[in-house]
C-alpha cells in the first residue's frame, strides 16, 4: 500500500512534465502568432486578398509570410493547423489537477476552516466551476455585450474577480489559485476547440466548395484570440503560485489574484503595442512594478484574528495519530521541522511556512503524513541540505510510522 504513494508521486511528476512541455508549445506558438499578426506590413504588390506581409530571419534562412484576413483565392496543397498544443496543454493540466488535487483532496483541495465538505463534494464543485465558467463566458461573448470588445473584457474582469473570491471561500488558498488558473485556461482552450478551429474549418470548407467565405468567422475568432492573448500571463502566474505561500496563503489572496490579471494586461499591452510598431509604452512597466509592490504589501499584512477553533481530526488523521510510532515521530518533526513549518517560523530568512505547510499540532503532522514520508523518509529532500541534522535512524522512524499505518499494523 505504501508503494502506492511513491508511484502516485512519480505519476504526478510525469504528468507535470508533460503539462510544462505542452504549455511551452502552446504559449510559444500563441506569442509568436500574436507578434506576427501585429507586425504585418501592407506593401504594394501584395496578392489579391492579402492583408499584409512580414519578412523574418531565423535558423540561417529567411521567411516571407503573408496573411489573408478571410482566405486566399485557392486552397494550398498543405495547411498546418495549430490546435493540438492547446488541447494537449488542457488535457495534461486537467490530468495534473486530478492526480494532485482530486487524488489528494483531503490535503490539497479542502480546508475545513474555510468550508467543511467531503472530498467528492469538493471535486464536484471543482468540475462544475470549470464547466459553468466556459458556458457563462461563451454566452457573454455571443450576447449584445460581445459586440463591444473592450466593454466585454471589462465585464469579464469583474467575473474573474468574483471567481477569485468564490474559490477562496471554498478551497484551500493553494487550490483556489490553481483553480483560478484552470478556470481561465479552460476558457482559453475551449476558445480554440469550440470557436477558433471550427470557424477556420468553415472557411476552408467554403474554399474547397468554391464559395466565398464569410468574414464574420474570422472576426469572431479574432476576438477570442485577443482574450487568450491577455489571459496567458495570469494563467502562468497561478500555475506557479502553488510554490509561493505569500501569494495564495494570505488573507487578501483574492485581491492579489485580481491584481495579477491587471499585470497581465499591462505587460501584454507593452508587447502588443511594440509588435504593432506603435511605439513603446514604457509607462506600462512602471504600472506593473507598482501593482507588484502592492501585491507584496498585501501578502505581508498581518492576518485579522478570526478565533477559529481547532477542528477534530478526520478518520485518516486519527489513524496516523493512533500509530505506536506517533509520539516519537511528533518529537522528531517538532525538533527538526517546526522551526520552519510553523505559524511564525523562527528560522532566519523564513517569513512564512514553506508552501504553507505547518507541522505544529498532531492534526497538522497527521494531515501531512504522506509528504513527510516522501520528503523526509524515503528521500532526503527535507530538511534542505539536512540543516537540522535529521539522522538516518529518524528517517527510518518516519518511514516505519507511515508504512505501518498504511498497512494497518
Amino acid at each position: 500500500m505504501y508503494e502506492y504513494a511513491i508511484a502516485w508521486e512519480w505519476l504526478s511528476f510525469a504528468v507535470r512534465w508533460l503539462h510544462v512541455i505542452t504549455a511551452i508549445a502552446w504559449i510559444g506558438s500563441s506569442f509568436y502568432f500574436i507578434a506576427l499578426d501585429l507586425g504585418l506590413v501592407k506593401r504594394p504588390g501584395l496578392p489579391v486578398g492579402a492583408y499584409g506581409e512580414e519578412w523574418q530571419v531565423h535558423g540561417g534562412g529567411f521567411y516571407h509570410i503573408q496573411k489573408y484576413l478571410v482566405a486566399p483565392a485557392s486552397m494550398p496543397e498543405h495547411l498546418t493547423w495549430f490546435k493540438w498544443e492547446s488541447y494537449a496543454t488542457w488535457l495534461s493540466g486537467f490530468a495534473l489537477l486530478a492526480v494532485v488535487y482530486y487524488g489528494g483532496a483531503d490535503l490539497f483541495l479542502i480546508d475545513r476552516t474555510v468550508l467543511d465538505i467531503e472530498p467528492w463534494q469538493a471535486i464536484c464543485l471543482s468540475l462544475a466551476s470549470l464547466a459553468v465558467g466556459w458556458i457563462l463566458y461563451d454566452l457573454l461573448c455571443k450576447s449584445p455585450l460581445g459586440r463591444n470588445t473592450w466593454g466585454l473584457m471589462a465585464f469579464l474582469y469583474v467575473v474573474l474577480i468574483a471567481m477569485a473570491w468564490g474559490y477562496t471561500q471554498v478551497f484551500t488558498g493553494r487550490a483556489a489559485f490553481l483553480h483560478l488558473g484552470a478556470f481561465t485556461a479552460t476558457i482559453m482552450s475551449a476558445n480554440v476547440f469550440f470557436i477558433i478551429i471550427p470557424n477556420q474549418k468553415i472557411v476552408v470548407a467554403d474554399l474547397i466548395a468554391g464559395r466565398t467565405p464569410d468574414p464574420k468567422y474570422g472576426v469572431i475568432a479574432k476576438q477570442r484570440s485577443l482574450h487568450n492573448n491577455y489571459l496567458t500571463l495570469p494563467v502562468i502566474f497561478f500555475m506557479l503560485s502553488n510554490h509561493y505561500p505569500l501569494a495564495f496563503a494570505t488573507e487578501f489572496n483574492w485581491i492579489i489574484a485580481a491584481m495579477v490579471f491587471l499585470m497581465g494586461v499591462t505587460i501584454r499591452h507593452w508587447f502588443n503595442t511594440t509588435h504593432a510598431r506603435k511605439g513603446k509604452p514604457t509607462w506600462t512597466w512602471l504600472v506593473t512594478v507598482l501593482i507588484f509592490i502592492v501585491i507584496m504589501w498585501l501578502s505581508t499584512v498581518p492576518k485579522v484574528l478570526t478565533g477559529a477553533q481547532e477542528l477534530s481530526l478526520s478518520t485518516r488523521e486519527q489513524t496516523f495519530v493512533a500509530n505506536g510510532h506517533f509520539e516519537a515521530v511528533r518529537d522528531v518533526v517538532q525538533g527538526r521541522c517546526s522551526m520552519c513549518h510553523a505559524t511564525e517560523p523562527v528560522w532566519e530568512g523564513i517569513a512564512r511556512a514553506p508552501k504553507n505547510v505547518k507541522l505544529e499540532t498532531d492534526g497538522e503532522i497527521a494531515a501531512h503524513a504522506r509528504e513527510i514520508y516522501l520528503q523526509a523518509g524515503r528521500s532526503h529532500a527535507m530538511p534542505p541540505g539536512n540543516i537540522t541534522d535529521l539522522s538516518p535512524e529518524e528517517r527510518q522512524l518516519l518511514v516505519a510510522w507511515y508504512e505501518t499505518t498504511v498497512e494497518g499494523k
